[in-house]
This record gives C-alpha cells, sequence and structure tokens, in this order.
C-alpha cells in the first residue's frame, strides 16, 4: 500500500444501531482543505452523516434495550466483548439485571449482580480440581494427551470466570490518582489473578507478568514506581528467532483502550505467536494499573521510553527476547491515540504502528462531545474520559481537554512518524474518521484503511488488513 493511499471497503453497512445509517461519507461534507471545512476547525458536517451523528442509539434506553439491541448477539457468539465465555456464563446475569432495573452500570449492583450468581467461582472451582488432577500425573511422558485435554479444559474454564469479571467491571477503572470504584477493582484484582492461572497453563507460551521500573516517574505528581506489564514469547525454535538465540524476537506492544485491559487479549496475542512474534501487552494513562499521570499529557513519552530502555535487555530463559529492530506497536481505541503520539516521539526506536479506532484532535471537538454519549459505546463515554484524562467533572474535561491533549494542537504532528497505519470505520461514532483522515495531511506520509459503513475500530473486517500490514513490515526490516 503506497504513502497516503486509503481504501474503502465496498461492504455493506452494518446494521447495528440507528447511528450506522449514511453511507460512510457524507454528501454534505464541505469542500475546505482537506474536506473538514479547514484542519483543526470543528466540521460543518461530520462525515458520518448528520443523522448518524445526531442519533441517540437504542442501548442506552436501560439494560434491556442494551442486552436486547447491543450484547446479546455477540454474546451469543462469543464475540467482543464477550470472546472466551459462553452465552449461558451471561443470561441469568442479565436477566437479573432486568428483572431488578438496573441501568447504571457503573453502579456497584452492576457489579454485585455478577457476582451473586457464583458462576465465576464455580468455573475457577472446576478449573483448580482439573489442575490437580493435572499435577497429580506421575508419569507426563506416558499421558500427554490427556496432560493436553486438562490444560486446555481448565484454560478455558479460567477464561470463562475472567470474562465474567470482565463484564463485573465495565465500564471503566482506574487507580491514579486514587482507585475510582473499590467493588469493581476488586473484580479487576480477581480477573488477573484468574487469568494468570490460566496463562501458566500455556506451557509453549506462559503468561508472565513484569512490573517494569518507571525510571521518569514524577513523584511529585503521585505517579507510580512501577509499570505492569504481560510477556508472551513464542515457543524455542520458532523461525523468526535467528538460530544463535541471541537476537530476540519480532515484538508487538500493545496498547489497550478505555475498557480492555491486560487480560482481555487472549486471542489477539495468540495471533502474534502465530506469527513468531513475541508481545508485551500494557494500559494506558488513566485506565487500569498505569502509573502514569493522566493528567499529564507527556507523562506517556515518559512511560514509553522507560518501557523500551526495559525491552532493551530484558532476557527470557537466559536469552535475549525481543528484537530491538523489529518492534511495532498496535494501539486499540482509546490506545489508539498512544499508539498515534509515540510514532511520532519515538520513530527511531520503531519499526512501524498500528492505529486503530485513534482520537487525536477532532474527538476532544465540543461539538462531537455534546453527542458522542448517544453513540456506540454501551455506557456514556465522556464521564470516564474525563476521569481517564484527570478531570474532576465533565464539562471541566469539555472545556479543556483538546487543547492540552490534541496531537495537532501541541505539535506532535509536525515531527517524523514512523511508518504509520490507520485504521477505522467511516460511522465510527466514538472516534470520527475524521481524526484518521487528517492525519494524512500532516509531517510524514501516512497509510491507511478505512472500512465504509463500519463503526468503531472497523471492526468485524479490520484485522483483515492489519496483520497482512504488520508481516510487511516485520519482514521490511534489514539487520
Amino acid at each position: 500500500m503506497s504513502p497516503h493511499q486509503v481504501n474503502n471497503d465496498q461492504q455493506q453497512e452494518q446494521k447495528q444501531g440507528s447511528s450506522a445509517g449514511g453511507s460512510g461519507i457524507s454528501s454534505k461534507a464541505p469542500t475546505g482543505h482537506g474536506g473538514l471545512g479547514g484542519i483543526g476547525k470543528s466540521p460543518k458536517h461530520w462525515l458520518m452523516g448528520d443523522k448518524a451523528f445526531e442519533a441517540r442509539m437504542p442501548h442506552h434506553d436501560g439494560v434491556q434495550a442494551l442486552w436486547e439491541t447491543k450484547w446479546k448477539f455477540p454474546c451469543s457468539k462469543s464475540l467482543y466483548p464477550f470472546h472466551d465465555a459462553l452465552y449461558a456464563d451471561f443470561a441469568p446475569s442479565f436477566d437479573a439485571l432486568i428483572k431488578a432495573n438496573h441501568n447504571d452500570m457503573t453502579s456497584p449492583a452492576w457489579t454485585t449482580t455478577f457476582l451473586s450468581t457464583g458462576l465465576a467461582e464455580q468455573l475457577v472451582e472446576q478449573g483448580d480440581r482439573l489442575v490437580a488432577e493435572l499435577n497429580s500425573i506421575k508419569s507426563p511422558e506416558q499421558q500427554q494427551q490427556r496432560r493436553r485435554q486438562l490444560r486446555e479444559q481448565a484454560s478455558s474454564l479460567y477464561l470463562r470466570a475472567c470474562c465474567l469479571y470482565r463484564i463485573a467491571r465495565f465500564p471503566y477503572i482506574t487507580s491514579f490518582p486514587k482507585v475510582n470504584d473499590q467493588t469493581k477493582w476488586g473484580v479487576w484484582e480477581k480477573q488477573k489473578e484468574i487469568y494468570l492461572k490460566a496463562g501458566k497453563l500455556w506451557e509453549e507460551s506462559p503468561v508472565e507478568e513484569v512490573k517494569v521500573a518507571f525510571l521518569d516517574r514524577q513523584v511529585q505528581q503521585g505517579e507510580g514506581q512501577w509499570i505492569p506489564v504481560y510477556v508472551r514469547v513464542p515457543p524455542a525454535g520458532t523461525s523468526s528467532q535467528p538460530s544463535t538465540g541471541s537476537g530476540g524476537y519480532p515484538t508487538v506492544i500493545l496498547m489497550t483502550g478505555l475498557d480492555g485491559y491486560r487480560p482481555d487479549n487472549t486471542v489477539r496475542c495468540n495471533e502474534f505467536l502465530a506469527r513468531g512474534w513475541a508481545v508485551v501487552v500494557v494500559e494506558i494513562p488513566g485506565t487500569a494499573d498505569c502509573p502514569a499521570d493522566p493528567a499529564d499529557s507527556e507523562s506517556a513519552d515518559r512511560l514509553w521510553e522507560s518501557l523500551l530502555q526495559w525491552m532493551d535487555t530484558y532476557q527470557y530463559r537466559g536469552k535475549r527476547a525481543f528484537h530491538m529492530k523489529r518492534v511495532m506497536v498496535w494501539g486499540l481505541s482509546a490506545g489508539g491515540y498512544y499508539a498515534v503520539r509515540i510514532a511520532h516521539t519515538h520513530s527511531h526506536r520503531l519499526a512501524g504502528v498500528v492505529a486503530q479506532g485513534a482520537g487525536v484532535h477532532y474527538f476532544y471537538d465540543k461539538k462531537w462531545m455534546e453527542k458522542v454519549d448517544g453513540h456506540e459505546y454501551p455506557a456514556q463515554l465522556t464521564p470516564a474520559f474525563a476521569m481517564k484524562h484527570g478531570y474532576s467533572s465533565v464539562d471541566e474535561f469539555k472545556a479543556g481537554v483538546q487543547k492540552k491533549f490534541s496531537l495537532l494542537e501541541n505539535g506532535i504532528l509536525d515531527r517524523t512518524s514512523t511508518r504509520l497505519l490507520l485504521v477505522n470505520g467511516t460511522q465510527d461514532g466514538l472516534m470520527p474518521i475524521e481524526d484518521s483522515m487528517m492525519l494524512l495531511e500532516y509531517g510524514s506520509p501516512k497509510e491507511a484503511r478505512f472500512f465504509t459503513g463500519a463503526l468503531h475500530m472497523g471492526y468485524p473486517l479490520a484485522n483483515s488488513a492489519v496483520y497482512p500490514w504488520m508481516e510487511s513490515i516485520m519482514a521490511s526490516v534489514r539487520e
């Protein structure tokens, strides 16, 4: 794909609610610079179309509407955010929420309803019994098939429990400057505990939890000492590793989003491992365990510098783990902002970056913020993003966030960028497609793949474009 090339997939629109109307690029879009009415200015018409922009999607009408119009179908297919789970795991909890009319996802009642069924604990107990049987086998070489079955079954049970904990802690948690919800935080701690139980069963590529020193932390701002990450490395002897075993693996840094964190990316990590790539999963400022000050727009730059310095010396089983000339970043949703940022601030350290569903300037526009709470996110978006950026109120967030965090306003986009792929759906109601389009007009040439009619991050077709691009970047690096 050549620089500045933009492809539009000619798929039919996804019928996922009222904001999916329109044909992608609005015929009413102004014809000013970049088609956006002047770069950096508030668009007169958003490219998703006036009808979709103004619409309030039906799932915002309460938990019954959320379940029936948005979540029931993906749950039945074990799709995000219900990946790793079964429909039967969630139906009782949603029945209870609907019966009790618990419509506030941020309330303790939401969280405790998923715990009150006891199903998560039962799944963990079943998994523990299988692990006990696994550990009791005295001649593992003679019962390899049974051991494999036990590992797979126990792992599946643990992951189902983790998914229940994931939905119970929705929509958002943070620990900076303090834990925002103790009930949800307790569930988050439980999710991490059980996920590591599952991760230890993946013998060829287990999950390793590492605490990376935050070298340039600002103590006076209350920043933490450690950056928690998950590391997975391909099985020994994978062809992507040099024969000496000393050069390390090509590696992807996966930057998570607003509500999906380290334990929520098993399938994506398995895709990396299957290609012979190691993976480092890390949260972004203002979410989960991230130690960086979310109110400091430059805290991420210090965070990633510490992470890259650690990667440069980290050893796995006595050998260099990461091939530092073959390091890529993939930022998801809110992580897409940080992917674009690191592509410019650390361009010399990275082979390439994928920013999927990134909001970097227009996302922070006041006009956008006035309507975004009615779009496809399952809960209200602005309260979570206000807290995520260190604001004490939504009004303060709307008034000040664009000037402070916009990558256009602060000049980041004028810097040289590494290879950068922008991916999104033209109907994204969370992070407007205008942000990805605007990035094509600044600094180094960029590459893009936009999906006509698709919502946030261009799902479900986006991955089919991302992986081949990443493979080409990894293969192009010369020693």
